[in-house]
């Protein structure tokens, strides 16, 4: 790919973006900051009440999925890791509300829990799995900022089925409600004030001097400038997605013939491929890097 150093983010990336997510807690090498995170979540929650707080992880990482992600086909990355006790657990980070987060998580996490049994195992060897989902909109509606599920009874909810099952979601929505955040008796708001992308710099800064684990995932994020091909080819691509969809819902509240719509659609994507265009060429950007980007052709990038 060509030389794009010209190109600047934004003075802070959204730390609760997939991609970033990914790459400041998915791959290997993350283990310090995603230990602490989970730590944060799982202790909040009590899950640990007597049980040692997670030592060490193994982080599965997925690149063919990253490599989808990077070609425009999904924007959905999770983070996989394996506890020291054989634990899986699964992250997911969610934006937009899909009205579906219920049966969401119960697919990504069935689906951790199948995959774990291999053929002539008995499912006694089946392991536990936990699902934390980082949602920023307001679910599940009752209950506070965290919620923790498990299978249990009806009649007596302190009798539970089996642990193999549970399942964690973090409201963001509802924390960013909360009047006098408790940073610093309580990693989760801290790791959360990080994750809040509408946090005043001040307060960020505050807490990654406080926790050298977001310390650690601050440095990580802020090393995803312009010299990461990776990072400005999904940013890139997610700004032509996003326009594209705008243009979409103008066009499907438009009154008028179908044909007409779909010429709409067109020229909306057509017009983001431009815009986006002409901002890489004012910073600097090659003809062939700008072609690789938008898939305009040659013709149309030299007239601009």
């Amino acid at each position: 790919m060509e030389n794009h150093n010209n190109i600047q983010p934004s003075s802070r990336l959204n730390p609760l973006d997939n991609f970033l997510f990914y790459k400041v807690f998915g791959e290997k090498g993350s283990e310090t900051q995603l230990i602490s995170f989970l730590n944060a979540v799982l202790g909040h929650a009590g899950v640990f009440s007597g049980k040692e707080p997670i030592k060490s992880v193994d982080i599965r990482e997925d690149k063919e999925h990253l490599k989808e992600v990077l070609n425009g086909k999904s924007c959905i990355l999770d983070v996989l890791a394996i506890l020291e006790d054989g634990v899986r657990v699964n992250i997911e980070v969610q934006i937009r509300d899909e009205h579906n987060m219920d049966r969401r998580s119960l697919f990504y996490w069935s689906r951790i829990y199948s995959k774990s049994l291999n053929e002539g195992q008995d499912y006694k060897e089946l392991p536990n799995v936990i699902a934390v989902n980082l949602v920023d909109f307001n679910f599940p509606k009752q209950g506070g900022f965290h919620t923790c599920f498990h299978l249990r009874e009806d009649a007596d909810p302190s009798i539970i089925l089996t642990e193999a099952m549970e399942i964690h979601f973090i409201n963001m929505v509802k924390w960013r409600k909360i009047k006098g955040k408790d940073i610093r008796g309580d990693s989760l708001h801290r790791w959360l004030t990080w994750l809040n992308d509408s946090s005043p710099p001040e307060l960020v800064e505050e807490v990654i001097n406080m926790d050298l684990s977001i310390l650690t995932a601050n440095e990580k994020q802020s090393l995803l400038d312009a010299t990461d091909d990776e990072l400005w080819l999904y940013l890139l691509r997610k700004e032509m997605y996003e326009h594209d969809q705008v243009s979409r819902l103008n066009n499907a509240q438009r009154k008028g013939e179908r044909k007409g719509e779909r010429k709409g659609e067109k020229r909306g994507l057509e017009t983001a491929k431009l815009e986006i265009a002409r901002n890489l060429l004012a910073k600097g950007s090659t003809f062939e890097f700008v072609q690789e980007i938008t898939g305009l052709d040659m013709e149309t990038i030299e007239k601009l």
